[in-house]
């Protein structure tokens, strides 16, 4: 069974003129105070948490809810039951919580079944969670598939626990009920679609997760009031469970998904790193990897690997859908992924706008590439008794000018497409575009 909730309107304006409008920078401290906001939620693969963040996305976006019922069978997989927490902790014989899940929700092992008993600390090793080389950091741990229970904590703080007994309390329960994703459509031109997905399920972890989370919805806030070729899917899953329930339940519409990426973090200050669609050469890869070329700033380029984030599951052989990964620092290449450090130090929102703004760029190629049709291919057309000649604002020089639009006119064949010629001839693709927009307009272009 679903549940569905929300829905969405649009208006007309550019995408161009977006980007001439708009400031990265505010647009960051905007999504800023949204990742505030959502950071002190325990939110997990299911359960409220992951309801009360949707809601406060759901401020700035009219998303929809959806909710999926446990026990569904999603191909291989069967949605779990939901899991709920209200209270946790260690307590030594003096009464003291020496361990506080008020004090931080990563203090608990994720998923934990309910527990209430006194333990020697023999017995509460196994089941708590450092990391020794940073110690005074906590671990972020999962038990999604396999029943246990569990504590994270620092190792300052285990080092300080003596022989004795302890009392240990989960007030948590794990029930049938719902797993929950949010999703926002905008309907362009077309119902071939853009799909944009990002990872809801992770607690107070700011870059992996919450800069995804946040990013996407000022990026919906933004397209939904624009006029676009393309219509855009915005997906809000939890991690891996979420994004196949997604695919399970909407094979039909598959087929008009042309485009896609998956955000994560996103907020640090790493360069960009994009990560291919299991294809390689689809047309988001090309986008990305042309757009941050011309950026003039550092990034890395990964082959699609089987491992990540949810690329691999819209990327597996039997669905292969264009999806790539943006991000800045890849998962758990800093030090602080998946710890109490990822917090809201980490990120910045000149970090968070720059994205959004790249994000956009890449938007723009996808909206602005086409194949045209050369309609004089028989040498050069004498463009300067067409008064073709200066019409493109914004070029830098004449030559640069002319070159475009005889770069175009060139290979307009049906074949190449804008951004072909835009990696081909080294020329900026808004510049590309803009020529084939002028060549159009005089009817050399078809």
């Amino acid at each position: 069974m679903i549940i569905i909730t929300g829905s969405c309107e649009t208006s007309d304006s550019f995408i161009a003129d977006l980007l001439k409008e708009i400031d990265p920078r505010a647009e960051g401290e905007i999504a800023y105070a949204l990742i505030e906001r959502l950071y002190p939620i325990c939110r997990s693969i299911t359960g409220n948490g992951v309801r009360r963040s949707l809601r406060l996305i759901r401020e700035t976006i009219p998303l929809a809810m959806r909710e999926v019922t446990s026990d569904t069978r999603v191909f291989d997989w069967t949605v779990p039951d939901e899991w709920n927490i209200r209270d946790a902790y260690i307590m030594n014989e003096a009464g003291e919580r020496v361990v506080d899940f008020r004090k931080s929700n990563l203090h608990v092992l994720n998923y934990s079944v309910p527990v209430n008993r006194k333990v020697s600390l023999e017995e509460l090793r196994p089941h708590l969670f450092t990391i020794p080389e940073a110690r005074d950091w906590i671990p972020y741990r999962t038990s999604y598939y396999q029943k246990d229970w569990g504590f994270c904590l620092t190792q300052c703080q285990l080092d300080e626990f003596q022989e004795g007994e302890y009392h240990v309390y989960i007030d948590s329960t794990l029930h049938p009920g719902h797993l929950t994703y949010g999703e926002f459509r905008i309907q362009g031109e077309t119902d071939e679609e853009v799909l944009i997905s990002c990872h809801s399920c992770h607690p107070s972890l700011c870059n992996d997760n919450l800069s995804g989370m946040a990013v996407a919805a000022r990026l919906a806030t933004l397209l939904q009031s624009l006029s676009l070729r393309y219509s855009y899917r915005f997906l809000w899953v939890p991690g891996t469970i979420g994004s196949i329930t997604w695919l399970a339940l909407n094979e039909a519409i598959l087929p008009r998904i042309k485009h896609g990426l998956v955000l994560s973090c996103v907020g640090d200050a790493g360069k960009f790193t994009y990560k291919r669609s299991r294809r390689g050469d689809a047309e988001i890869d090309r986008a990305v990897e042309h757009m941050l070329t011309r950026s003039g700033n550092e990034f890395n380029v990964l082959d699609f690997a089987p491992y990540g984030y949810d690329e691999r599951q819209y990327c597996s052989p039997g669905i292969n859908l264009p999806v790539g990964c943006f991000m800045r620092s890849p998962n758990g290449s800093y030090p602080e992924y998946h710890t109490s450090a990822d917090d809201l130090s980490l990120v910045r929102p000149s970090a968070l706008g720059d994205s959004l703004w790249h994000l956009l760029r890449i938007i723009q190629v996808l909206e602005e590439n086409r194949r045209y049709v050369n309609l004089n291919p028989k040498c050069e057309p004498q463009l300067g008794r067409r008064g073709l000649y200066g019409q493109l604002g914004g070029m830098k020089d004449k030559a640069t000018l002319e070159m475009a639009m005889l770069w175009v006119l060139n290979f307009s064949d049906g074949r190449h497409d804008l951004l072909d010629i835009a990696v081909r001839s080294g020329i900026p693709f808004e510049q590309i575009s803009k020529a084939a927009e002028v060549l159009l307009g005089a009817g050399l272009l078809g």
